[in-house]
């Protein structure tokens, strides 16, 4: 059983409501898998959450199709219902043609979709919204809608005739305007579930709400009349069980929280042991192999980073005298010398020489490419383009001249619109956050970097 829930437009309530069924289905004692169209680390983590599985991302650009299928069989197997929250509007997508839109993904995975649309001050002129994304693209099998943000029982009995009357869509669901549908929003999107105090309660919140107002058994009804899933054309490679050689110190915390569960999967499997770290709360570094800080919002716990001056140095020191080390994003911004946001600076590791300011806008936003240069570090360099994703409202303030990059930016913007991926020792860090995938095997090359290193070391 699958389904897959869409939107006519961006900020319809598609991800609170793929939350609270995920929720209350798992209430009704079902495993639940879900994933996430595109890149995503926020409502991936409230998905999980809701679940108690990992939820796996699902994207046309990082990803082969084959991938996505052979990606979704392996991760639904032992659920009993499989959720697929698109992203952005059912059509939208980077290509005229939508191939890589939330369509495109419900019409390869023969998934039929649920519309969460707004319908707040709507009423007839609901019919002919629901008439046209049906007749826009005639294989996508639009099951049902759920009717989001409504203004009290009246306006939904309007509401419920005007479909009944003109579509042949069923309505499984109408939702009132309601608190307990609300998440704090941040500048990267939907607050993330480990900073919410209350992320328990406010799942339990969206379940019970779900229950009320949404007709669950209608769901599993359209989740259980499904072709099977199309098998892929490859295998996903299998883990190669490698000993757990490498001891790679992993920075998570309220303030770094951005890592692809089957990225951290990757990294297990080419041989590393992952022992976490804390930011705000650990003293020093462990002995480590090699070091992961992924991306987060160092920007709203700098003083607390700031404050613990012990880690700092000792992961200064640690890349000083050259500990393997990858960072993204967040963890970019923690290495550089400072941060600063509005009006206020915070001093930070500073094993890269330059110091971070975070603007109003967005300076990288949505997919990039990256081509290696001749100075990429990692073993089993590839000349195929990496496509990955970008979202920060960081930029360096300065950076010196002769600084080495591992890649040239063909699209997106990088650390300076040219390069990204700084080099200092056996660091190496970008603004760009990659996904490990068959095109992209990057967890493995680094483990394998960390490997060589600490052989080298060895032999010395």
């Amino acid at each position: 059983m699958r389904v897959f829930i869409s939107a006519a437009l961006k900020s319809s309530g598609k991800t609170t409501v793929s939350i609270g069924l995920c929720a209350a289905l798992k209430q009704r004692g079902l495993n639940v898998q879900s994933f996430k169209k595109g890149p995503d680390y926020i409502d991936p983590y409230w998905l999980s959450q809701a679940t108690g599985r990992n939820c796996y991302n699902l994207d046309f650009y990082t990803m082969e199709r084959d991938e996505i299928l052979a990606t979704m069989a392996m991760r639904a197997a032992g659920a009993d219902i499989s959720l697929i929250e698109g992203n952005k509007g059912l059509y939208d997508g980077l290509d005229l043609d939508g191939s890589n839109s939330n369509a495109a993904l419900a019409t390869l995975t023969r998934t039929p979709v649920i519309l969460v649309l707004n319908a707040q001050g709507m009423t007839r002129g609901i019919a002919p919204l629901i008439l046209g994304y049906q007749a826009f693209d005639k294989n996508v099998e639009i099951k049902g809608v759920i009717l989001n943000r409504l203004g009290g029982s009246r306006h939904e009995a309007k509401l419920r005739n005007v479909i009944e009357h003109y579509t042949d869509v069923d309505v499984i669901g109408a939702i009132h305007n309601d608190p307990r549908f609300d998440i704090d929003e941040r500048h990267l999107g939907l607050m993330p579930g480990h900073e919410d105090p209350f992320c328990s309660r406010k799942i339990g919140l969206l379940a019970e709400a779900v229950n009320e107002q949404v007709n669950l058994d209608q769901l599993l009804d359209i989740a259980g009349n499904t072709a099977d899933l199309p098998a892929a054309g490859i295998s996903l490679p299998q883990p190669e069980h490698h000993k757990q050689d490498i001891r790679l110190g992993l920075v998570r915390g309220s303030a770094f929280g951005f890592y692809y569960p089957d990225d951290l999967e990757a990294l297990e499997n080419a041989g590393a042991k992952i022992i976490e770290i804390d930011p705000e709360q650990d003293a020093t570094l462990p002995s480590l192999d090699a070091l992961f800080i992924g991306g987060g919002f160092p920007e709203t716990h700098m003083s607390e980073l700031q404050a613990n001056t012990g880690l700092r140095e000792s992961i200064k020191s640690a890349i000083d005298q050259g500990l393997p080390c990858y960072a993204e994003c967040g963890g970019l911004m923690y290495l550089a010398k400072s941060i600063e946001w509005n009006g206020s600076s915070a001093t930070m590791v500073g094993a890269i020489d330059a110091d971070i300011i975070m603007e109003k806008r967005p300076q990288g936003r949505g997919y990039v490419q990256l081509e290696e240069t001749g100075d990429s570090p990692w073993p089993g360099r590839s000349d195929k383009i990496i496509n990955a994703h970008e979202f920060h409202y960081s930029r360096f303030k300065n950076v010196a001249k002769n600084v080495k990059f591992a890649y040239r930016v063909k699209r997106g913007t990088g650390i300076n619109g040219e390069a990204d991926g700084y080099l200092y020792k056996n660091l190496l860090a970008n603004y760009t956050h990659q996904r490990n995938t068959l095109n992209n095997p990057w967890a493995k090359r680094f483990i394998d970097f960390a490997r060589q290193i600490k052989q080298t070391n060895q032999t010395q």
